[in-house]
């Protein structure tokens, strides 16, 4: 490994130790009290981000349940190389969101098959306009709902209730100026005392965080909010079921370099072998790899967010090797040898374990002895296949499979025309395959 590397490994390992967090956390309570302060969740919404409107829907739930000081932003996403394929990630938002708001019970596109685009910019001026009063944050949710439920007559009045020309660039400006100096660079995100939490996938650890401080006002949970724990539930059959058999195969996007990749094999092996379902891999360079760069506070937001998600899991974690470069290339040239084996699953977890959980420096013979040992590989066949480029051919071949299915990170997961990015959506997988599965008999046979 060279220095770079090794120093960033190092700093991640110690930034984000539980001690530390906890901590952090205990320092942060200390001064909200000592000054008297409330506590303050703030909320960063972009008017045509689907997932700002899903969140939207349980902030009045949150704000009542919670001896919270909520503030809402009126906001936008950074772009550029926040964001490596805007046109895709759009496209996905909007379908991931459609499955994610007929699973909550959530209206979504009901009175229109499309947002109303015409009257974005209108609507945000309406909104931006009462930014300040005692109105804004019910107009700011109301604007949300009007443009993700596709209502373009209640877009129209709303975007020309008013003359704001020009005041939502001022306001946006002013909540992406407040989000940067917080540390973060997305929409639909709630901050609270140092920690950032993303739409409802995230919105379970603000929570858990809240109950553990005594900010609840009651001692049962609002049903709302525990909704998104219950759909989100996965329950994998006892044993595959028939209808399963005929089923299209679980294609999945992985990355060496990608922490949520290695958080998502166990999960989808699990799901795949629970089914009966062929598991097909398919591993990809990492984005900096390609060329594309990744700022630094989203590099800190991913750490932050894996080492959470890992422990919730139950997922070894938190000793990082960053494989970045010959590393990356050597698990490649193997995982290839491994999967003429029947071992390529296992060098995937075997080599997400050394590098995400062990620290264990891939590039090198002595760490990759280690995971082969563990794989069952013969050490002199890993090293010829680590002396071939034959791989390189193939893995541009993965990624451009990934990207036409409409997809531009790992990992992903395909399953016929199904398509879902992120270790967070193996719930959707599940259902997915439940609804294939089902024969209207009301159980799966």
């Amino acid at each position: 490994m060279n220095l770079e590397p090794k120093i960033r490994s190092l700093l991640l390992n110690i930034l984000f130790s539980p001690t530390l967090i906890r901590m952090r956390r205990r320092l942060s309570e200390m001064r909200r009290r000592i000054s008297g302060r409330p506590h303050v969740v703030s909320v960063f919404l972009q008017l045509d981000d689907p997932y700002s409107y899903i969140l939207s829907h349980y902030l009045p739930s949150l704000a009542a349940n919670y001896d919270i000081e909520l503030r809402l932003y009126l906001s936008q996403a950074r772009g550029d190389e926040y964001q490596p394929a805007p046109d895709l990630l759009a496209e996905y938002a909007v379908a991931d969101c459609a499955r994610l708001a007929a699973e909550l019970g959530i209206p979504f596109l009901d009175k229109g098959s499309l947002p109303p685009t015409e009257y974005r910019i209108g609507l945000s001026n309406a909104v931006a306009a009462l930014v300040d009063t005692e109105s804004f944050d019910n107009e700011l949710r109301q604007a949300l709902a009007v443009f993700w439920r596709g209502d373009s007559s209640a877009a129209a009045r709303m975007s020309s209730a008013v003359d704001t020309d020009g005041a939502a660039s001022k306001v946006i400006a002013r909540s992406q100026q407040l989000q940067d100096s917080l540390g973060h660079y997305n929409s639909a995100m709630l901050h609270y005392a140092g920690e950032w939490f993303w739409s409802i996938d995230r919105l379970h650890y603000l929570l858990d965080r809240l109950d553990e401080l005594g900010a609840a006002r009651g001692d049962t949970p609002d049903p709302l909010l525990a909704s998104i724990k219950q759909a989100m539930k996965v329950s994998l059959p006892v044993k595959p079921p028939q209808t399963a058999r005929e089923l299209p195969p679980i294609e999945l996007f992985v990355s060496f370099r990608s922490p949520y990749s290695y958080l998502a094999l166990r999960q989808t092996y699990q799901i795949a072998d629970a089914f009966g379902v062929e598991l097909k891999l398919w591993p990809v360079l990492p984005m900096v790899m390609r060329g594309m760069q990744v700022p630094r506070p989203k590099i800190l937001y991913i750490a932050k967010d894996t080492f959470r998600e890992a422990i919730r899991r139950n997922i070894p974690f938190g000793k990082i090797a960053d494989p970045v470069g010959p590393g990356v290339e050597r698990c490649l040239a193997v995982f290839r040898y491994a999967e003429s084996e029947g071992r390529g699953r296992d060098f995937l977890l075997n080599a997400g374990a050394a590098i995400w959980a062990e620290a264990i420096d891939v590039a090198t013979d002595e760490g990759m002895r280690k995971v082969t040992g563990r794989t069952g590989l013969f050490w002199p066949d890993v090293e010829t296949a680590m002396q071939s480029d034959d791989w390189r051919e193939g893995i541009e071949a993965n990624r451009e499979s990934m990207m036409d299915s409409g997809s531009w990170g790992v990992p992903t997961i395909r399953m016929g025309d199904f398509v879902v990015w992120g270790q967070d959506r193996d719930w959707l997988l599940v259902r997915h395959i439940e609804e294939l599965c089902d024969t209207g008999d009301g159980i799966l046979v």
